[in-house]
């Protein structure tokens, strides 16, 4: 049985259902190729079924579930074209976060930064995905956009379907935290130009290995 929880604030709980389903996702506990019922979420959720249906209406408009009448619904693993779009909108955020975050962020800010990314350098398979998150959603943060870190985190639900990191893209863990060097020392430098650059050219280096690796399945 899938382990899943109700997130302790959201505007509602159809918003709080969805969200539960959405770090199900990203944390391996709902996977495609495997019908969910409306009653099973029900009672996973401790909620009446009502909520339900209408949180996975909002999934299914995402595209991220499809309900099948009177069964259920099941998870979608993404097509390429979803990641395209998925790092389009990311390279409309994310560039411009982390040069903001080198010029705005608190050294509070930077020390945490600086931290998730020594995370991510000692994590295994397991902690490594959730460390990436966490440096990705810190640097959103740092750049004072709250709605941004929640828009990427909803698309990182997605991706996540596609399987841990190294199997998603073809690369090492290590050659993934490499990446991500040159965005933290830019940010911690308060180089906003560097930043901006370095975290443009890690999103397009991701995007194309996602792309590539997705469409030779």
């Amino acid at each position: 049985m899938p382990s899943l929880k109700l997130p302790p604030e959201a505007p509602s709980l159809a918003d709080a259902v969805a969200r539960a389903v959405r770090e199900g996702i990203a944390a391996g506990e709902l996977v495609p190729d495997t019908t969910y019922s409306v009653y099973q979420l029900a009672d996973l959720l401790g909620v009446s079924r009502s909520p339900v249906r209408e949180g996975m209406l909002r999934l299914a408009e995402a595209g991220l579930v499809e309900i099948h009448r009177n069964r259920g619904f099941q998870v979608l693993p993404p097509r390429a074209h979803d990641i395209e779009e998925i790092v389009e909108i990311r390279l409309a955020l994310e560039p411009a976060a982390a040069r903001k975050a080198a010029l705005l962020g608190t050294d509070e800010q930077h020390a945490a930064i600086r931290s998730a990314l020594d995370a991510m350098a000692v994590a295994d398979e397991a902690a490594f995905w959730p460390a990436d998150r966490a440096l990705h959603d810190l640097l959103l943060r740092a750049a004072g956009n709250a709605r941004a870190a929640a828009i990427v985190a909803q698309l990182r639900s997605t991706t996540a379907l596609l399987g841990p990191p190294t199997t998603a893209s073809g690369r090492t863990l290590a050659e993934i935290h490499a990446e991500h060097e040159p965005v933290v020392t830019a940010v911690l430098a308060r180089d906003g130009d560097a930043a901006e650059a370095a975290m443009r050219s890690h999103l397009e280096s991701t995007g194309r290995l996602l792309v590539t690796n997705l469409a030779g399945r």
